[in-house]
């Protein structure tokens, strides 16, 4: 835990997490409450036995605290336009700033079959990737950009994964972290002027809940999910962070562009498929 009153890069910073119950969202959360920053953690699982995996916004925030950092849960429906909107409004009425936006909010379920062609799958998959996925990270992007840009500063991270490029899980799946890509790339050029910093994050295969339960998966090549947001906290505490903008980067170079390990002191293995050049 963080001593009393010593200073950490992020004190005084606001952020969100979307999709922080569990996986990535919770990794980014816990590293940014660490360093020092605010932390609202949304998701649909507000607590313990809300949901049938392990997993909740309280533990989340619980996590937090045993760091030194503060945690805020609030639920929110990222399908819900309405829940997204309440959110940001509460951000602005509580803290009167929002520095940071980590758009992890993905929904992935284990209904979706690799290996079923697309045509063999449902139809509605496409709104279960899309929508929860990259139209929601647009809608937050889209409200956080209302604060950040008449602060003159803000970093926006979208996690998205080499699915971009290549494919992994289901076409749709593609398809969505294409686009979140292209999110990325076209919302640099208008934010850019006015200080504000948007950037993809590839992890490689992290240590969800999900991925810890696969069976036969070497856990030597994967990455915690802390690493990711240790990669997060890199790009907040960057003052010239703004030469990312636009860009898509792998968390493992990252970590070797700004010198930090994983939990274990290890580093992942840097994975086979790289972002095109930034814009």
């Amino acid at each position: 835990m963080t001593g009393a009153g010593a200073p950490r890069a992020l004190d005084g910073s606001v952020a969100i997490v979307t999709g922080a119950s569990r996986g990535i969202g919770r990794g980014c959360a816990l590293e940014l409450g660490a360093a020092g920053a605010t932390v609202y953690v949304t998701g649909r699982t507000l607590r313990e036995g809300d949901n049938e995996r392990a997993g909740s916004l309280e533990t989340t925030v619980d996590e937090i605290g045993q760091l030194g950092g503060r945690g805020i849960a609030v639920r929110c429906d990222h399908a819900d336009d309405s829940d997204v909107a309440a959110l940001f409004d509460r951000v602005v009425a509580e803290q009167g700033r929002l520095d940071i936006l980590v758009n992890n909010a993905f929904r992935v379920f284990g209904a979706l079959d690799p290996r079923a062609p697309f045509w063999e799958t449902p139809i509605s998959d496409w709104d279960a990737l899309v929508d929860v996925g990259s139209r929601s990270a647009y809608v937050a992007t889209h409200h956080a950009a209302q604060i950040m840009v008449p602060a003159g500063r803000g970093l926006i991270v979208n996690i998205s994964s080499a699915g971009a490029v290549r494919y992994f899980h289901h076409l749709v799946y593609g398809i969505a972290k294409a686009a979140l890509d292209r999110l990325t790339r076209d919302a640099a050029r208008p934010l850019r002027p006015h200080g504000v910093t948007i950037v993809s994050v590839w992890p490689y295969v992290a240590r969800t809940e999900r991925v810890e339960q696969i069976e036969g998966i070497d856990l030597a090549m994967t990455e915690s999910v802390r690493f990711v947001g240790r990669g997060v906290v890199a790009l907040a505490t960057d003052p010239d962070v703004s030469a990312r903008t636009g860009a898509a980067v792998t968390t493992r170079t990252l970590a070797d562009d700004y010198g930090f390990v994983d939990i274990d002191g290890s580093l992942p293995p840097e994975q086979p498929w790289q972002p095109p050049p930034g814009p």
